[in-house]
C-alpha cells in the first residue's frame, strides 16, 4: 500500500469586522486556538473596529472540523494534528496567502497589519510568516509558542528586527513559566527580541492587553 496526496479545491471560512476601504489604516489578522471557531473567536476583538472604524479585523477559521464531544453538539476547528500534518501545514498557509492578498489589496499601501496567533494559532502564523509576500507591522504570540521545527534560516528572516510580543496569563494551565522561558530563549536564538507580556487569568484573551497592544500601532 503506497500513499498518494491530491490537491483539491475547498472552500475556506473567515470572519470580519469592519469594512475595507482606502481609509483602512489597521488589520488584524487572528488565528484562533484548538478547537475553536473564528466567529465566536473574533467577538474578542470586535472592540477594536468599534472604537477605530479604520482598524478591520480579520478571522480566519483553521480548516479541519469536528465534534468537541462525541457526534454531535458543538463544534470546533482545528490548524493542523500530527497525522498529515506537513500537507495541512501547506493548505493552510496557502489558505492564508489567499486571504492576506485579496484583503491587503483592497487597503492602502501603508496599512499597518498586525499577526495574532492564539494557542494553537501561534505556530499557524509563526510558518505562514515566514512564506508570506508582506511583512507585519507586529506579531503577537498569545499562550502558545514559536514552531521549533521551523527551518533557522525563515525563522531568522522573519523574526530579526520584527516588533514581537508573547502574551500568557499568570494561571495558564498549559504553559509553565519554564516553557515560557524556553520560547523567550528559542525565539532570541533566531535574533529576536520578545516582549514579554503577562496578566491576571488563565489560557484566555484579555481585552485590556488586546487595547495596550492596538494602541501600539
Amino acid at each position: 500500500m503506497t500513499e498518494h496526496h491530491l490537491a483539491v479545491t475547498r472552500t475556506a471560512r473567515y470572519y470580519q469586522l469592519g469594512e475595507l476601504s482606502e481609509r483602512t489604516r489597521r488589520v488584524w489578522f487572528v488565528c484562533h486556538g484548538y478547537g475553536q471557531l473564528a466567529a465566536y473567536f473574533s467577538r474578542h476583538f470586535a472592540f477594536l473596529n468599534q472604537a477605530d472604524p479604520a482598524t478591520v479585523v480579520i478571522a480566519p477559521e483553521g480548516l479541519s472540523r469536528f465534534y468537541l464531544s462525541g457526534n454531535g453538539g458543538r463544534v470546533g476547528a482545528s490548524w493542523m494534528t500530527r497525522d498529515d500534518r506537513l500537507a495541512e501545514i501547506d493548505d493552510h498557509i496557502g489558505f492564508l496567502n489567499q486571504l492576506a492578498s485579496t484583503v491587503l489589496a483592497a487597503c492602502p499601501p501603508d496599512v499597518r497589519v498586525t499577526v495574532l496567533g492564539f494557542s494553537q494559532g501561534t505556530a499557524t502564523v509563526s510558518r505562514w510568516l515566514s512564506q508570506a509576500n508582506f511583512r507585519p507591522a507586529q506579531l503577537i504570540l498569545w499562550a502558545g509558542g514559536f514552531p521549533e521545527d521551523l527551518e533557522a534560516t525563515a525563522a531568522q528572516r522573519l523574526l530579526q528586527q520584527l516588533p514581537l510580543a508573547l502574551v500568557v496569563g499568570t494561571e495558564d494551565e498549559y504553559l509553565s513559566p519554564e516553557r515560557v522561558t524556553e520560547q523567550q530563549e528559542l525565539l532570541r536564538q533566531h535574533g529576536a527580541t520578545p516582549r514579554l507580556i503577562t496578566f491576571a487569568g488563565k489560557h484566555e484573551l484579555d481585552r485590556e492587553v488586546l487595547a495596550q497592544l492596538a494602541e501600539a500601532t
